[in-house]
């Protein structure tokens, strides 16, 4: 057991009045940055509602949900864009929503990622206090909410839903319920191939506290039912923390007649990969051999050193390990795929753990100034997002 472990988690009620702060200051943020929208929107003469549900992935998490899996859109150049890429939790979600109610697929993913940013919020801010204390943990709910790309969160996509299975089974890891944190990690498994990185944080950890054990059992140490429990307990986890995952894989492998990397050949279709981060580094080459590309070339770098240098102070502030683990995978995985390089920085807002030294800054600080910080931010996010999605937005 940890120290983390060991120590009391609050009740549910209690837990709730302790992150009030956090889900009301996120919950004011994230109307801020709506309110940008729709109004940058209606003076384009664009629907705001529909650039948040029914374009790019959320079109596709639709139609899992209303026709199946199965769909594909065969491109010009020979690329064949399935269906089979995105994973089945949102769509279900999607499904329900509108079994149980008159609202339609896209209005149903909406909510569900309305409702799963708001636990999201809350599960950061768990994370976050248990490992810092309550005030780190309001500055790190309300800096992941400013992120440039934070109205993804409120788009119809997986990304909040994700964020808020893969907080809580982090949590539940740190705070010793480990069939709740394997429970919590086989449905990140089936929401985002990411979800991998919530298998690792259980395993590593599960496995770090067997050995951990190992060495520190003396010849005369009692095994009491309440240590057999545990283990028992983590097992389970480790048992169950995969199968999200490896079930879909395993089911698109059987359906494509491709056997168990066929979900690699559909990612293939779309032109993404892992490569190691070659590609991306021959792109932001690229913005090099002319101006003013070369300073969106300049800011890539920077940007990509800064999430390396926020890794590495979590690593030297010695974050839990089950923190490391998912925040490597997660980053890893966002910056060394082959393609949709755009993508990046919606690809890395499940990565929250980066934000925990800045929130210990932040939490230090005067709270006048720590506030000022994060309002100025709060409304370049907004203002930011609203332009974003009414051009480009995510692919």
């Amino acid at each position: 057991m940890t120290d983390l472990e060991t120590r009391a988690a609050p009740s549910r009620a209690g837990a709730l009045r302790r992150a009030a702060p956090a889900l009301a200051g996120y919950a004011a943020v994230r109307a801020l940055g709506l309110l940008a929208l729709f109004l940058w929107s209606g003076a384009r003469d664009k629907s705001a509602y529909t650039l948040l549900t029914a374009r790019w992935d959320a079109l596709w998490y639709v139609r899992v949900a209303e026709l199946g899996y199965g769909y594909e859109v065969r491109l010009p150049n020979g690329d064949v864009h399935s269906n089979l890429a995105f994973f089945p939790l949102l769509p279900w979600l999607e499904r329900l929503v509108a079994a149980l109610s008159p609202l339609s697929y896209a209005d149903g993913g909406f909510l569900v990622s309305l409702l799963a940013s708001l636990a999201a919020a809350w599960g950061i801010f768990a994370v976050a206090d248990r490992v810092y204390g309550r005030r780190a943990g309001v500055c790190a709910v309300l800096l992941w909410a400013v992120l440039p790309v934070g109205i993804v969160q409120s788009m119809a996509y997986s990304e909040s839903l994700f964020t808020a299975l893969a907080a809580w089974s982090l949590y539940a890891v740190l705070t010793g319920r480990w069939v709740t944190a394997g429970t919590l990690a086989l449905l990140a498994g089936l929401t985002r191939p990411v979800g991998l990185a919530v298998v690792a944080a259980v395993w590593v950890t599960a496995a770090a506290a067997f050995v951990r054990e190992g060495s520190t059992a003396g010849p005369d140490a009692t095994d009491t039912p309440a240590d057999r429990g545990t283990r028992t307990r983590r097992v389970l986890a480790m048992l169950l923390a995969p199968l999200g995952t490896a079930g879909y894989v395993l089911w698109v492998g059987h359906r494509t007649g491709r056997g168990p990397l066929g979900y690699l050949d559909v990612q293939a279709g779309w032109r993404n990969g892992f490569d190691g981060g070659y590609a991306f580094a021959r792109f932001v080459a690229e913005k090099f051999t002319s101006f003013p590309a070369a300073l969106a070339g300049a800011g890539l770098i920077l940007g990509v050193a800064s999430v390396v240098w926020l890794y590495a102070t979590g690593v030297r502030q010695r974050q839990p390990l089950p923190l490391l683990v998912y925040t490597g995978i997660v980053t890893a995985l966002a910056l060394c795929a082959s393609s949709y390089f755009g993508s990046k920085p919606r690809l890395l807002l499940p990565a929250f753990p980066l934000l925990l030294p800045l929130a210990l800054a932040l939490s230090r600080a005067r709270v006048r100034r720590s506030a000022a910080v994060l309002g100025v931010v709060a409304v370049a996010s907004a203002v930011y997002g609203a332009f974003w999605l009414n051009g480009s937005g995510p692919p």
